[in-house]
């Protein structure tokens, strides 16, 4: 499913047409704080927000200067293959610009608003102009087998050499009516394909790049035992696909029993041929028995219905469909195709469903990874402590949260776990790094104790990494972490004092440059004192400390201490405390202090120099 644009308005000029734009679409509108008085969310810087939309994976119709949108995703341009479409309008509505991923659906969304508007729609991909329709973007429900040939046959086609065109999409008509293109007809052994050949002397050459089109509309139905060799099940369905002449690329998607959400056989023929992997109860697939071709009285007793790879095809594929491949056994798995008799668009089931594990670091947008901006984009709820759901600002408008306090951290990843279970995704927020003091051993903790409904524990986990506290505060200071360090958490809710006094004492002997998280609490004082009189038995007074307060965030505050004049009284929850080791120095810069641990390339540079 394609992502929803968002309609960004930088002003009022333009905020009437951006809030058209938007009722055409069913579209979001984002606008500028101080500058746009309605919109779905606010902002308060443009260039910041569009980058974050664009890396988000998210369309981008921007009601604006064209420069404006160009300065803002320029530095992020890597593949036009994965990027969303970005358009600008022109604050009076007359002209639409499709600014890049023309042949992704920019083009498609310039034509259907400027007619909306009644406007120009300002399309520059030659394609279009000469045919009307994008080659290498079919639309919905059918697919190019190979993309790679497709800039040279397009270059080709419309430089007017003789083309052969075999198909009965009515979508291809504007090519048939070209000059230099001849209606061939299909090959028989690839009946299911469109194609677009090049001629010579009338011959269609298969040899040259060429265009080869599917109608996605084949479902592909799974069972099998339990730790079934996911070998074996591709070479099934391959073979399946070979002797009935099914184009990989015409399967819209797999389904089974839900019991099945973690097999890992079937999740890798989905991941091999890249289709969503969809789930059916066993009251779903056993209203399909009466289309069913092999029924069997053995599956009911095992699992509650009367066929698993015969009924999940048909009841993906709709009640239109027909069965096409009846039930195809190995030793330990089977499958079974259905045909729709039109393409397929949405499929039906539900997915495995999803938690991502996402750190967004300590608050500052431009710190949070393009991959958790676009798996927060991509979910269907967030959950967290909401102080944290909140620092993602717009990037969070018009999404369902379940906001948890402080101390609700089981609640909260059951909460997110059970959701996911119900086919959903679920984006659970977190400060920092997921994996760094946050949510996500908690999360593989409950999975591993087993006490959490089935259908829980058979969800995807994803985890996308995050800036640390200790990482951002490392940057802030210069380089303090460029020899050995650790970590230590100064709470003693979750860990005995005795453990965590024993491993400040090691990390002292051990001379470790030390970032001390939750450092102090309102009823907890002591610890972080005691860590400084240990520390000071085994590293000099002058030893630097950095604190670190509201990182990332515009309330931030950086000092620096000796670490016998480090005061507790100076830290709270926020902060990050970061104790140099013996070998930790400050450089002075015309912009302050920087803090460095030498790693010893000093020395090995000295002893490169010749001996006078």
């Amino acid at each position: 499913m394609a992502a929803t644009p968002v309609i960004i308005a930088l002003n009022r000029s333009g905020e009437a047409v951006a809030h058209r734009v938007a009722a055409l679409l069913d579209a979001p509108v984002h606008g500028r704080k101080g500058r746009v008085d309605q919109a779905d969310a606010f902002f308060p810087n443009a260039l910041d927000h569009v980058r974050d939309l664009f890396a988000a994976g998210t369309p981008v119709i921007g009601v604006c200067a064209s420069g404006i949108l160009i300065r803002a995703i320029a530095p992020m341009l890597v593949d036009k293959r994965s990027e969303p479409p970005v358009l600008s309008v022109s604050d009076d509505g007359t002209v639409v610009i499709p600014l890049l991923g023309g042949h992704r659906g920019a083009n498609r969304l310039a034509r259907q608003i400027a007619q909306g508007l009644e406007a120009k729609a300002a399309v520059t991909t030659s394609g279009d102009l000469a045919l009307g329709i994008a080659l290498d973007e079919p639309p919905s429900g059918y697919r190019l087998t190979n993309p790679e040939h497709a800039k040279d046959v397009m270059a080709d086609l419309l430089s007017g050499a003789p083309y052969g065109l075999a198909s009965t999409f009515d979508w291809l008509k504007p090519v048939a009516d070209l000059s230099n293109v001849t209606p061939i007809d299909v090959p028989r052994s690839v009946a299911a394909r469109a194609l677009l050949v090049k001629l010579d002397g009338g011959n269609p050459r298969f040899d040259l790049p060429h265009l080869s089109y599917v109608a996605v509309e084949y479902t592909l139905g799974l069972g099998c035992a339990r730790g079934a060799d996911p070998d074996g099940m591709r070479a099934m369905v391959g073979n399946m696909l070979d002797a009935n002449h099914i184009p990989p690329k015409a399967v819209a998607g797999i389904a089974s029993l839900d019991l099945k959400a973690d097999e890992p056989a079937m999740l890798a023929v989905a991941d091999w041929l890249k289709v969503p992997f969809r789930l059916f109860t066993a009251a779903e697939l056993e209203a399909e028995t009466p289309r069913l071709a092999t029924p069997s009285d053995v599956v009911f007793a095992e699992v509650g219905c009367h066929g698993v790879s015969e009924g999940a095809a048909l009841a993906l594929a709709g009640l239109a469909a027909n069965l096409v491949v009846p039930k195809v056994k190995t030793a330990e798995a089977t499958c079974a195709m259905a045909k729709a008799p039109a393409p397929i668009i949405d499929l039906g089931g539900r997915g495995r469903g999803c938690v991502s594990l996402i750190g967004i670091g300590p608050g500052q947008a431009d710190w949070r990874t393009p991959e958790a901006s676009k798996l927060i984009s991509q979910a269907d709820e967030l959950v967290g402590y909401g102080l944290y759901i909140d620092l993602l600002g717009p990037l969070a408008a018009g999404k369902p949260r379940a906001d948890f306090p402080l101390g609700g951290e089981e609640a909260r990843c059951r909460y997110a776990l059970e959701e996911a279970g119900k086919g959903r995704e679920i984006a659970l927020v977190c400060s920092g790094d997921a994996g760094i003091y946050a949510m996500g051993a908690l999360v593989f903790e409950l999975l591993d104790r087993g006490d959490l409904p089935d259908a829980a524990c058979r969800v995807e986990v994803v985890s996308a990494p995050g800036v640390s506290a200790l990482q951002a505060a490392a940057a802030r200071a210069g380089a303090p972490l460029g020899h050995d360090f650790c970590t230590i958490s100064l709470s003693d809710l979750l860990t005995p004092r005795n453990d965590i006094l024993r491993r400040i004492k090691a990390a002292a002997e051990g001379d470790f440059v030390i970032a001390f998280y939750n450092p102090v609490s309102r009823k907890r004082r002591t610890l972080l004192a005691e860590a400084r009189e240990i520390l000071l038995g085994h590293r000099p007074a002058d030893c630097p400390v950095l604190l670190a307060t509201s990182l990332g965030r515009p309330e931030e505050y950086l000092r620096y201490r000796r670490l016998d004049a480090l005061e507790v009284d100076e830290v709270d929850m926020l902060t990050v405390v970061l104790v140099g080791s013996s070998q930790s120095a400050l450089a002075e810069r015309g912009e302050g202090p920087r803090m460095y641990t030498p790693r010893g390339y000093a020395k090995k540079m000295s002893a490169k120099e010749p001996a006078e």
